[in-house]
């Protein structure tokens, strides 16, 4: 037993024979802050519209009335930012620090808000990494927010193990594109969830597929979907395909986002408006 012990293990780092509650790793949020529910959004590896999905997500539950935030914690390729037309540093009252606002209110807090130029590049080792993301969950004033969305770097490293750990993560979200390739990395993500007693939510296929223009037919262009499959060796219940569409790309090049609709969306976004 350590020197001095309150025998209160919620507040005591050290390990010892007599350490009876797990220890926490949530950092503690600012008494100017208030967020509900925080979702993580996930991909196994980078490249399949990992952003993309958390953009809609967050605009489309921003249509339903909700009081939304992103945190980008893609700390070295944010990619938010641009997505919503926002530009600028992020403001700082000496006490906090003030998210962005895009056009129908989302706070967004992200690398690029803070770097003198947007193409500066941010090379930092991972524990620096882990840190900025932890301050822009302490540091950031997210006050009056029903739903937070998680914009987390490819993988199972650094930074999706420090959200985990250090922010109170209600579930997460999957996102994917029909390769096999990404299917394995897809199960490494949801095992690690389950690792960190985090519900999976649902799972996100992005460029499931293209419908033609002149036939109105769907085409399989990077391969037979296998979500559903996916879905149900994890008891996934929510399940979204996205087709390929140029038009949303050219939305989020050109910082509108939050003008495109996805309806195939709607029973995923249900389904976080029901959570308890």
């Amino acid at each position: 037993m350590a020197e001095n012990c309150t025998h209160d293990c919620s507040t005591c780092s050290a390990s010892c024979s007599e350490r009876t509650t797990p220890q926490s790793f949530l950092e503690k949020q600012n008494e100017a802050s208030n967020v509900k529910k925080v979702i993580g959004i996930v991909s196994g590896k980078g490249g399949v519209g990992k952003s993309m999905v958390t953009s809609l997500l967050a605009s489309l539950m921003r249509k339903r009335g909700r009081n939304v935030a992103i945190l980008d914690a893609d700390i070295t390729g944010p990619s938010i930012p641009k997505a919503f037309g926002l530009k600028g540093n992020a403001e700082s009252d000496g006490t906090y620090i003030h998210p962005a606002f895009t056009k129908t209110g989302i706070k967004v807090m992200s690398m690029n808000l803070l770097l003198p130029n947007e193409t500066d590049p941010v090379v930092w080792r991972g524990p620096v990494i882990a840190g900025a993301v932890k301050q822009f969950w302490t540091d950031v004033l997210w006050d009056d927010v029903d739903f937070m969305f998680v914009d987390m770097p490819p993988g199972t490293g650094d930074v999706p193990l420090t959200v985990f750990q250090s922010l109170p993560v209600d579930g997460i979200v999957i996102v994917t594109s029909p390769q096999d390739l990404v299917s394995l990395v897809v199960e490494k993500a949801a095992r690690m969830a389950a690792l960190m007693n985090i519900p999976v939510l649902g799972i996100v296929e992005n460029l499931s597929y293209f419908i033609c223009p002149n036939c109105g037919e769907k085409h399989a262009i990077f391969g037979e979907s296998h979500v559903e499959a996916l879905a149900e060796t994890f008891g996934i219940r929510e399940v979204a395909r996205l087709p390929i569409d140029a038009n949303v790309a050219k939305a989020a090049d050109l910082g509108e986002i939050e003008t495109v609709e996805r309806p195939e969306l709607a029973t995923l976004l249900d389904a976080l408006d029901a959570l308890n």
